[in-house]
């Protein structure tokens, strides 16, 4: 996945979820790494700094640990790599998987 398609799921999980108590300690710790890719999705940021992408790019890690996904399953599997498409990749793999 490219540093863009990790910015639009992040700024769409962020405004989603950042009211959601399922997400609130994710969201806590990540207080700086997802409104920091919210701004730079929507184009309100003319540049990253490398420390700037590196908070985005762990926050996108510890989202998909959180749904118990890896990037290379993402790129092998999805061509939509919006929050939708990443988050009903997760569920229907939690789904598949025997108990």
């Amino acid at each position: 996945m490219n540093v863009a398609d990790k910015t639009g799921a992040l700024a769409s999980l962020w405004l989603e979820f950042k009211e959601d108590k399922d997400f609130a300690e994710f969201i806590k710790y990540n207080d700086i790494g997802l409104p920091l890719a919210y701004f730079t999705a929507e184009g309100l940021l003319n540049e990253l700094t490398p420390l700037g992408e590196q908070y985005i790019l762990e926050s996108f890690k510890l989202f998909l640990t959180l749904i118990n996904v890896s990037e290379e399953e993402i790129d092998e599997v999805l061509e939509d790599k919006t929050l939708g498409a990443i988050l009903m990749f997760g569920y229907n793999k939690k789904n598949a998987q025997p108990e």
